[in-house]
């Protein structure tokens, strides 16, 4: 065995804390990058339902336009992946994504048709898809020192924080007598924060896969048939887990939860997700994929509470429904490095958002159809649609070692 003098030691611990500082720091900045970025369009999220329904629109529409914007912003992130592992164009790519994401929500604020409003929230998330897929395989690169589960989970904390946030103005505006325009037009402060804190990141690091020292690639040509289990474990959580503005638009038709509340009832699902986000991706590094079907398990139960209840029993269930978003958003993404080549990252987030869009997508619009004809049925659908993913879930415990 090579004996190493004590100083060279002393310099690789110091050289390795230095990585890991400079890791931690790009973490930090892309999740207040996400912070901005969640308190505009999530704030706009969190009234896109009343919105649309004030414009005319009807459950059925508000269904589909949620889960098609879904479903286009998510097969974007397909092309997007792609792109950016054969350009190796990190930050163009996040940039474009970032600049039409944040354009979209303060122009709802001119929209006086349903079918404007539509067109915007559809814009809106394919600026998302733009972006997320190149952001996650930066981000991917970052945290392997610090525990991946730890790294995203603080990413999707932070950035649930701003998604906690945003919805608060919103609640602001309104209670001061705003109208949803107003509310809109006030979300362009943290737009153009988004962009000031991106421009800084892609200053100080101008190549985000330095932050990962190279490993032995995976010796597979395509994805492994983990991954595949894995994609469709989520997109069947995806499918049952309705979106918000179905929900915000049941509040409203309803009356169970006052107008003014209802943004305040989104902003308590951001802040469960942002504490479910540190909580279950720091058990993920300890636990793995248990920690995942634990966390499935309590949200799946958050549809008939929601659609069901009343003002109280609606607060814990939005709860819920922020634990399983929280849990799914950290400890999702960063199960996907540990299965797939570290140079097919992008690729791999881009298809895994793809089939998890699409299915998130039809579901919504069957939620939304079946909320106009029979509310047990979605109650149903929602609950056995997550589920069935707890089995494919143990399948993907059973099959390695990595997610214990």
């Amino acid at each position: 065995m090579a004996f190493k003098h004590p100083n060279n030691r002393r310099k690789t611990r110091i050289s390795a804390n230095q990585n890991k500082q400079s890791a931690m720091l790009f973490v930090v900045l892309m999740g207040l990058v996400s912070l901005f970025a969640d308190m505009t369009h999530e704030g706009a999220r969190s009234i896109t339902g009343p919105f649309l329904a004030l414009l005319g629109a009807s459950a059925t529409i508000v269904g589909f336009v949620a889960g098609f914007g879904e479903l286009v912003g998510y097969a974007l992130r397909l092309v997007s992946g792609l792109i950016t592992d054969r350009t190796g164009k990190y930050w163009t790519i996040t940039i474009i994504g970032y600049l039409v994401n944040m354009a979209a929500v303060p122009l709802l604020a001119l929209a006086g048709r349903w079918e404007i409003a539509a067109f915007l929230m559809i814009v809106e998330r394919m600026g998302k898809a733009i972006r997320n897929p190149v952001r996650d395989a930066m981000l991917s690169h970052a945290t392997l020192e610090m525990g991946r589960g730890w790294g995203f989970g603080l990413h999707e904390a932070m950035d649930s924080t701003g998604a906690m946030i945003g919805p608060l103005i919103v609640a602001a505006v309104l209670y001061f007598k705003g109208t949803y325009q107003t509310g809109f037009a006030f979300l362009l402060i943290p737009a153009v924060l988004t962009i000031g804190v991106l421009i800084t990141a892609r200053m100080l690091y101008p190549k985000p896969r330095d932050l990962e020292a190279t490993l032995p690639g995976l010796e597979t040509k395509g994805f492994s048939s983990l991954y595949w289990i894995y994609l469709a474990a989520m997109a069947l959580t995806a499918a049952g887990f309705a979106d918000f503005p179905l929900i915000g638009y049941h509040f409203q038709k309803t009356s169970s939860v006052p107008e003014n509340w209802v943004p305040i009832f989104y902003s308590v699902a951001m802040g469960a997700a942002a504490l479910a986000a540190l909580t279950f991706g720091h058990l993920f590094d300890r636990k793995g994929i248990p920690v995942l079907i634990a966390a499935v398990l309590l949200s799946s139960i958050f549809a008939p509470l929601v659609f069901l209840g009343g003002f109280a029993l609606s607060l814990i269930g939005m709860a819920l429904w922020g634990v399983g978003m929280g849990a799914q958003e950290s400890i999702m993404r960063a199960a996907v490095p540990a299965m797939v080549q570290r140079d097919r990252r992008a690729t791999a987030y881009g298809i895994f958002n793809t089939g998890y869009g699409v299915f998130w997508f039809l579901g919504s619009f069957l939620m939304g159809f079946l909320y106009d004809f029979s509310m047990p049925s979605l109650i149903a659908f929602s609950v056995a649609a997550q589920l069935a993913s707890v089995p494919l879930l143990l399948m993907v415990k059973s099959k390695s070692h990595l997610m214990r």
